[in-house]
């Protein structure tokens, strides 16, 4: 479902995991970021770790807006999955070219974004869509022991 006609409410305590499917526009960057906000909540994860969540999810989604050159009505796949004392955060599209990180001069406007993300997940990566064309790029980041487990 896109984002539009998503539904507003975040999924239970009890899942542990939320999906969203968002256009490839500007706008969804910041509607990924709300959406996540809202499960984060629920999920009662806060503080640093949902601040780091946030906009590791930002970067991957602006990603795949600026680089994953794709045929029109094709979407962004979002999938946040709270796990064992950590936090995943799947972005998938249509286009197949894997990313890499780029050293970015000082002057550079963009080209942070991967390098980011690498900086503060634990662990990052990419695979071929599970069903489709296209990639999946995840992240993860951990769970202070303070958090309810997933």
């Amino acid at each position: 479902m896109s984002a539009h006609t998503a539904s507003p409410q975040p999924a239970g305590p009890e899942s542990f995991e939320a999906r969203w499917q968002l256009p490839r526009t500007p706008r969804s960057a910041g509607r990924a970021r709300a959406l996540l906000r809202e499960q984060l909540v629920v999920w009662e994860v806060d503080g640093d770790v949902a601040d780091t969540a946030v906009l590791v999810l930002s970067e991957l989604v602006t990603n795949s807006i600026r680089h994953a050159y794709v045929p029109a009505g094709r979407e962004i796949g979002v999938r946040i999955v709270r796990l064992d004392r950590r936090l995943r955060i799947e972005v998938a599209d249509a286009n197949s070219e894997r990313p890499a990180p780029c050293a970015a001069r000082a002057d550079d406007e963009h080209g942070r974004g991967l390098a980011l993300v690498v900086t503060l997940s634990e662990r990052w990566g990419c695979r071929p869509r599970a069903y489709g064309i296209g990639k999946t790029v995840w992240a993860e980041l951990g769970l202070p022991r303070g958090q309810p487990p997933g």
